[in-house]
């Protein structure tokens, strides 16, 4: 069995993440959230979302990339959170990471 780095997960979950909330993977990694960590997550994305859209709305210097670097910042907390309290999750989340790094464009 392979050993899981929980801080890489939570590292890789984070930018994959923080990179789909402003693609159309969005919807479907928000349903693979709900599925798997609950609702509060979906939630988190959707704010990710937000944020994110916003600053590049507004496209006012380095916002957008500040922006992008505080939500990767983030989701990566959220993750190790998860990965402290629930570490049989890693599976899990590794294979979320890896669809949704798939159904993004290149």
């Amino acid at each position: 069995m392979a050993v899981i780095h929980k801080e890489r997960v939570a590292w890789d979950s984070a930018r994959v993440f923080a990179a789909a909330a402003t693609d159309d993977v969005y919807w479907w990694l928000g349903e693979e959230l709900g599925r798997h960590l609950g609702q509060r997550y979906v939630l988190d994305l959707t704010r990710t979302r937000r944020r994110l859209r916003r600053e590049d709305a507004s496209r006012a210097g380095r916002a957008h990339e500040d922006a992008l670097s505080a939500e990767v910042a983030a989701w990566r907390a959220r993750i190790e959170d998860v990965l402290t309290e629930c570490p049989e999750l890693a599976p899990v989340l590794r294979q979320v990471i890896e669809e949704t790094g798939r159904r993004l464009p290149r």
